[in-house]
């Protein structure tokens, strides 16, 4: 079996103009809102399930399920992903090779 190898993806917040470091802190956060999204669709759960669920108000789920980013702290998508039984895993990466800040 043949192996593609994938380009590496660019920030899109990067690309929007954001500097490297907000950018990745928002890919982050976004990447981690995106996990919750899809974990709460995949049950199938109506807005007042998943809060009760995720121990907030359903206006807050409205809020992330309609991926309103900039509502959500990275520490505050960490918890909600606990409370739904995901855990995260960090890896550690220069953001760009052989540049140091």
């Amino acid at each position: 079996m043949r192996t593609q190898r994938s380009k590496k993806q660019p920030n899109v917040f990067e690309t929007l103009g954001f500097a490297p470091a907000e950018a990745e802190h928002l890919r982050v956060r976004a990447e981690l809102l995106v996990a919750l999204q899809e974990n709460v669709r995949k049950r199938e759960l109506t807005q007042s399930a998943a809060a009760k669920l995720l121990g907030v108000s359903q206006p807050r789920v409205s809020n992330l399920l309609s991926g309103q980013l900039d509502l959500f702290s990275a520490d505050a998508l960490i918890e909600l992903l606990a409370r739904v039984g995901i855990g995260v895993s960090v890896t550690l990466k220069p953001l760009r090779p052989g540049r140091v800040a």
